[in-house]
């Protein structure tokens, strides 16, 4: 006799516990297309069908005016690094007759960058590079100690799509209002209102574009000639590119830069750990959320969070925080000012939303005292970034200052490596390159050492007024190229000597080069 506990198997059903179930493997090869939306239990009702999206649409997100600390601090960032942006190819800096006045300027056209009274050549790219460093390193540390503040406050993506968003408010109201206006069908008004907001776009755009090129010109020179039609092509396309980009991604895109097409937040994420300060909610003390009417009645059995959504509503990206860190964040602490008004009007303490590290969290939820701001900053991996940081700013710096304004370089000739003369002395070819990194005219020396009997003149220097060392004048901010022919008298063996070039000025810099003189004997 079967006993009812254990299975009984038919070649199409399995009867376990007085309940039917399919024993037939269906496979998406040979199923019917139907298959995919039922459940292979057939005591299970049937699945309903799911539509086969590849992306969710995206919805606009339209933020919330708020106040608060750091909502100011943001307002700072905003118009330091605006005005940086927009004033700085305007400032002038005086650097005498022969150099630009521009106080930033990259002059392509000369291969020369500067900046106030740096003036960095071709040659000395390595100030470039390490500025590059610098930079990084300066990232590694912000995100070390305090998550992605460079993304929340600094990131040019940030600080556009802020602007954009306060014209957002200026124009069409707070974020109630806006979710109106998009929901409200297209009609005069409403086209009305998006064509003027859409024309403050793209004239910051514009704007935009059209301050960048100023970084590689005369400002005033370039502004009147770009009004003219007289540029260059190149700047027309390059304000018409920035234009384009800046409208489109700060005024439409907007988060979808910074959670799809950034690369950093994922370098960042990777860089976080549990002792970096982030935005974080103190789940420990929210929950369980319940509204304030709620929480009155029962006080024990809710925590802080009312579930009011302010944090949600004034987030730039649209994210939850009390979801946990997501790439969303940016970390601009924003719901933390919303939150803490929030607790401030219900009489509860702030900090439900705040700057802290998941190893603090942990210790605050066991009933610990919170650790001070400052002691969490000050740990080895930050104290690391910014001591290498400050290395190389100080190398930088102390290389600027013990750099040299003058530079030779030396190419002996190779065909013919050296001519007899009629008297039997012996010839060599040179082409020497004089360079002068000051900007104003130097007279230079150039002078044979270690050459026995060695004379010298040049291409604009006649043999007869041969000596071991003639004087050259070097134009400002030029590198002279100069044909040298050095003879030495009959029998001089092949050996080294030194080119010196010495600036006739108080610096006297000097450089020098070693090359070789070849003779006769030298040859295989």
């Amino acid at each position: 006799m079967n006993n009812p506990e254990e299975p009984t198997t038919t070649d199409e059903t399995v009867i376990e516990k007085g309940i039917a179930k399919t024993n037939t493997p269906v496979s998406s090869a040979v199923a019917e297309p139907e298959a995919a939306t039922r459940r292979h239990e057939p005591h299970e009702p049937p699945r309903q069908h799911l539509a086969e999206e590849f992306f969710e649409k995206s919805e606009t997100v339209h933020n919330k005016r708020i106040d608060g600390p750091f909502r100011r601090f943001k307002w700072l960032i905003m118009l330091v690094t605006l005005g940086i942006y927009y004033i700085t190819p305007w400032l002038r800096w005086d650097r005498g007759p022969y150099a630009p006045d521009q106080a930033v300027l990259v002059d392509i056209a000369n291969r020369r960058f500067y900046m106030f009274s740096i003036e960095i050549w071709p040659h000395e790219f390595y100030f470039v590079a390490g500025l590059l460093i610098m930079a990084g390193i300066g990232l590694f540390l912000v995100t070390s100690a305090v998550g992605r503040a460079w993304c929340g406050y600094a990131c040019p993506q940030t600080v556009w799509t802020d602007l954009y968003q306060h014209i957002d408010r200026l124009v069409d109201g707070d974020r109630n209002a806006r979710i109106r206006l998009d929901k409200a069908p297209w009609g005069p008004a409403k086209i009305a209102r998006r064509g003027f907001k859409w024309s403050i776009y793209l004239i910051i755009a514009f704007v935009t574009g059209g301050a960048w090129i100023l970084y590689f010109a005369d400002a005033p020179t370039l502004f009147r000639d770009f009004f003219a039609l007289e540029a260059a092509p190149i700047a027309y396309i390059t304000v018409a590119v920035l234009t384009l980009t800046t409208f489109a991604l700060g005024g439409f895109m907007r988060e979808q830069v910074c959670i799809y097409m950034c690369p950093w937040p994922r370098i960042q994420t990777a860089m976080l750990d549990e002792k970096s300060l982030i935005v974080t909610y103190k789940d420990w003390r929210g929950e369980p959320r319940g509204s304030l009417k709620k929480a009155k009645k029962e006080p024990e059995a809710f925590g802080d969070c009312i579930d009011c959504m302010q944090c949600v509503a004034v987030c730039p990206t649209g994210i939850d925080i009390r979801e946990g860190p997501q790439i969303g964040c940016i970390t601009c602490a924003l719901c933390i000012d919303a939150c803490d008004k929030v607790m401030a009007d219900i009489d509860r303490p702030r900090g439900l939303i705040d700057y802290a590290t998941l190893e603090d969290c942990e210790s605050e939820a066991a009933g610990n005292e919170p650790k001070p701001i400052w002691r969490t900053l000050l740990r080895p991996r930050t104290l690391i970034y910014f001591s290498v940081w400050g290395a190389i700013g100080l190398a930088m710096l102390f290389a600027l200052g013990v750099r040299s304004h003058t530079e030779l370089s030396v190419s002996p000739d190779r065909n013919p490596p050296f001519m007899l003369m009629s008297d039997g002395s012996i010839r060599n070819s040179f082409t020497l390159k004089l360079r002068n990194m000051e900007s104003r005219p130097r007279e230079m020396e150039i002078a044979i050492e270690g050459l026995p009997g060695a004379l010298m003149w040049t291409d604009t220097i006649r043999r007869a007024d041969a000596a071991p060392a003639q004087n050259v004048t070097v134009g400002p901010d030029q590198t002279a190229t100069v044909r040298a022919y050095v003879i030495v008298p009959p029998q001089t063996p092949a050996g080294d000597f030194a080119f010196t070039l010495t600036s006739l000025d108080a610096q006297r810099e000097t450089d020098r080069v070693e090359t070789g003189f070849t003779a006769p004997g030298d040859q295989p």
